[in-house]
């Protein structure tokens, strides 16, 4: 089963259960904006998928999309005088993208197929509580090493994604971890990607760049 989905191409990645501020301000998604708003769009939400190859700025300057990206739930849209909107979101599902329809709207429209978590085997629930815990561990070094802090840690059912998001990930280690579907191996990445960022950070004595930003025009959104 597949559904049309609003997409909304980002050079970042939305990860379920976390926020998203969005400042629009292309004409395109000025529209997206107003048929979410006045229910044209009666879900209130729309598909965020990260960008592949190309600019986030510019009809057909997104020139290829990774394959999995995150419903947005909108939450507050608050109207700016020339016509601008501030947009306050939160990751939904996940979603495959089938197919991508350019004619139909003034933004692009996605078929898409949500995606489920697979069934966690019994000797994989098992250690989940140990994988918390190491998952928890490298988070807390990693906040340490980087902003010289002991963060709360969050008590939500996706984890994971909570923990990435309260750090600063490669948009490809974001991308993998939203196309995860055991939460098991999403707590094993955490661990691996913060162990290694703490490492890079104790070595460096700073907080490095993702690559991927260094190649994006200056934005907005």
């Amino acid at each position: 089963m597949t559904t049309t989905l609003p997409l909304f191409p980002l050079g970042t990645v939305l990860l379920p259960g976390t926020s998203l501020p969005l400042h629009v301000f292309e004409p395109r998604y000025r529209q997206l904006a107003v048929d979410l708003v006045t229910g044209k769009l009666p879900d209130r939400s729309f598909g965020v998928v990260a960008i592949r190859q190309g600019w986030e700025v510019g009809t057909g300057n997104a020139t290829a999309l990774h394959e999995v990206g995150c419903e947005a739930l909108l939450h507050d849209a608050k109207p700016l005088p020339d016509g601008r909107f501030d947009l306050a979101t939160t990751g939904g599902r996940r979603f495959r993208l089938v197919a991508v329809d350019e004619e139909s709207a003034p933004y692009l429209l996605g078929e898409v197929e949500w995606l489920e978590d697979v069934a966690v085997p019994a000797e994989v629930a098992e250690v989940l509580p140990l994988l918390v815990e190491g998952a928890v561990a490298a988070f807390r070094r990693y906040r340490e090493a980087a902003f010289e802090d002991d963060p709360a840690v969050p008590v939500t059912e996706g984890l994971a994604y909570a923990l990435a998001n309260d750090c600063l990930l490669t948009l490809e280690d974001r991308q993998h971890l939203l196309e995860e579907r055991s939460e098991a191996r999403r707590l094993r990445l955490v661990r691996k990607v913060m162990h290694r960022e703490a490492g890079i950070v104790a070595a460096l004595h700073a907080v490095p760049a993702p690559l991927a930003d260094l190649g994006h025009l200056p934005h907005r959104n």
